[in-house]
């Protein structure tokens, strides 16, 4: 039987607000959520046990197949379907590891898709996205990879958003900011401005609307992550004086940084200026947006 395959795109948080901590010692988030054409990819071949083969530029760093989030949903999915017919993975490793990207949580969610497609199973089915929240919390946003708010700790999310591709560049110098070291510095003070919301049509942002809402919102954990890696500000100030830069900002936790650019021309350009410049960090030219696996 030939390989199937699921891309796993890059999931980049064009904002995000921390709310507060909960008790459980989990933050409340709100977050705009795109997807962009740059990604990992996913195989798999049917076979009697879970198993996982890593290779490309990044697999050394992916760590330990034991402790991939890859078989990590393959099991939890197994636990809720009776019967689940599983197989071999084989993860072609593209995005770099612990960058704010989400690369192994849209890992995760290509197998969970690849499972589903083997096994009749819906996309919608309760037991899917049961197994992506446990498996991890932006497991179940990257499970659909389209634009949309989400809420919570990540799994309240928003309807699909539907808006003209953002011609962008994304820039990793290299440096990996653990997500739990990045929160347990954040400073939560005072009452945090409210993120600005939308306006939609059916679904549908405008593209002024939309660049608006992003300028006037921001991500609460680009302090505390350039606190622990300083050259996340850097990237940043390199992005914001490229030519054509509209906007520059970190994605998630970091310490992938993103700008936004007027045209996908003006964003290969930039990509192509800061490889020659900067040519240890990871630099691509991408179009963040829409996506359908």
């Amino acid at each position: 039987m030939p390989d199937v395959g699921e891309f796993a795109p890059a999931k980049v948080n064009l904002t995000l607000h921390v709310l507060g901590r909960r008790p459980d010692g989990y933050h409340e988030i709100e977050s705009l959520v795109a997807f962009a054409d740059i990604g990992d990819r996913l195989t798999f071949v049917p076979g009697d046990t879970p198993e996982l083969a890593v290779r490309g530029p990044n697999a050394k760093a992916a760590g330990p197949n034991r402790d991939n989030l890859v078989l990590k949903a393959t099991r939890l999915l197994g636990e809720r379907v009776k019967g689940l017919e599983v197989g071999s993975f084989t993860l072609d490793k593209e995005l770099p590891v612990a960058a704010g990207l989400g690369g192994g949580s849209s890992d995760a969610a290509a197998a969970l898709r690849l499972l589903a497609k083997h096994n009749g199973l819906l996309l919608d089915d309760p037991r899917l996205h049961e197994a992506a929240r446990l498996t991890g919390a932006d497991v179940p946003v990257c499970l659909d990879p389209r634009p949309r708010m989400m809420r919570g700790t990540g799994e309240i999310l928003g309807a699909p958003l539907t808006f003209l591709a953002l011609p962008a560049v994304l820039v990793n110098p290299g440096a990996s900011v653990p997500t739990r070291d990045v929160f347990a510095k954040l400073s939560l003070r005072g009452s945090a401005a409210p993120h600005p919301r939308l306006a939609t049509d059916r679904g549908r942002v405008g593209a002024v609307d939309l660049f608006n809402t992003i300028e006037a919102a921001r991500n609460d954990l680009e302090p505390p992550a350039i606190a622990l890696q300083p050259v996340i500000a850097d990237v940043l100030a390199a992005l914001r004086e490229s030519a054509a830069c509209a906007l520059s900002r970190m994605s998630g936790s970091g310490a992938t940084c993103f700008g936004l650019f007027d045209s996908r021309r003006a964003a290969k350009a930039a990509a192509k200026t800061l490889s020659a410049k900067y040519p240890r960090w990871w630099v691509r030219a991408t179009e963040l947006g829409p996506f359908s696996p």
